[in-house]
């Protein structure tokens, strides 16, 4: 069975990231990033669905706004060593461009959801993600303070399993190559050819997220 639809794409790059990522053996996921999944497994469901996606991106977004947090802290003691306070406000923006990024998928997904008429539980959908994307949030914080490779290796965990979700949903549907993909969000994210495209553009986003932190692994703090 090939990995990806053979229906021809207009940018057949992202076809190609889509076969690496379906080639690539998953991380060793941690204890913490398995119960993470196995919980949203329990109450949405194994299947792909953009209404899990959503939940997903609510939840994607918060170790960056974490790691944010307390490197604002440490701007706010460090202001008068002015090399190290530059590393951590060059730290924060870095942060906040993929925090940004995660938010530019959120609304991305919500308007499918909402264009296609997907109905959703109010409690499920609305309720359940905040709790869960805060108790997500302050895992992320402690670790991070505590020794912040916990942080990024937990995050590496998350983002690898995003972007293999994504790139197996597309293959789930090859209808999603005819399927044009117009958004009020085109002007920020970028236009694409088709619906697969634009979640196969999400899937590298999260790939490439997956990969700063694990090249935060081997730096300092803040660097």
């Amino acid at each position: 069975m090939p990995l990806v639809s053979p229906i021809m794409n207009k940018h057949p790059a992202l076809s190609e990231a889509q076969r690496e990522t379906l080639a690539e053996a998953r991380r060793p996921y941690g204890g913490l990033a398995r119960l993470l999944f196995f919980t949203m497994d329990l109450v949405y469901g194994r299947k792909r669905t953009l209404s899990k996606f959503k939940v997903l991106e609510v939840v994607a977004r918060v170790p960056y706004q974490a790691w944010e947090h307390v490197a604002y802290i440490a701007l706010t003691h460090k202001h008068g060593a002015p090399d190290f306070a530059r590393r951590i406000f060059e730290f924060v923006q870095e942060a906040r461009h993929q925090q940004d990024n995660e938010q530019w998928h959120l609304l991305i997904l919500e308007e499918l959801v909402q264009r296609k008429g997907i109905r959703e539980g109010f409690v499920r959908y609305r309720i359940f993600p905040q709790l869960l994307a805060f108790f997500y949030y302050h895992v992320s914080w402690l670790l991070y303070v505590i020794r912040p490779g916990l942080s990024y290796r937990l995050n590496a965990d998350f983002e690898d399993h995003a972007e293999h979700e994504y790139m197996e949903f597309v293959r789930e549907h090859p209808e999603l190559e005819d399927e044009p993909w117009e958004s009020i969000f085109e002007s920020d994210y970028g236009s694409h050819a088709s619906l697969a495209d634009v979640l196969r553009q999400i899937g590298l986003d999260e790939r490439h997220h997956k990969e700063e932190s694990i090249a935060r692994l081997q730096r300092p703090r803040f660097a």
